[in-house]
């Protein structure tokens, strides 16, 4: 069992982090098909804050980053989409969120 009770499941080659998630997948993908989305990717990497080197530390500090569960494009107006398959907002996604929209100027969208 996973802290926030999502059970990891697989859809023949593809792994997902909950059903949640492999369901919206599986839409998306019909939507693809269908024309309404294009570019349709999973787990892309947003860097919010550049690694650091931290006064007294040994090592720097790994840059903060936010992987999105989907990203894809309208394919009727081009807007990118950023959405991630939320089942509960944790106090670091709320941050890396607005971190989002403040770094990037992206609306983080949950599915």
């Amino acid at each position: 069992m996973t802290k926030y009770r999502n059970k990891p499941c697989s859809v023949g080659a593809e792994k997902y982090r909950s059903h949640r998630e492999r369901d919206r997948h599986q839409t998306l993908l019909l939507m693809q098909k269908a024309g309404r989305i294009a570019g349709l990717t999973r787990e892309v990497p947003f860097v919010l804050a550049p690694a650091v080197k931290i006064l007294g530390e040994p090592r720097a500090r790994p840059a903060l980053r936010y992987v999105a569960d989907f990203c894809y494009s309208d394919a009727r107006s081009g807007i990118v989409v950023v959405e991630d398959a939320k089942g509960m907002q944790t106090p670091a996604y709320r941050i890396k969120k607005h971190l989002m929209k403040t770094v990037h100027g992206i609306d983080v969208v949950e599915a």
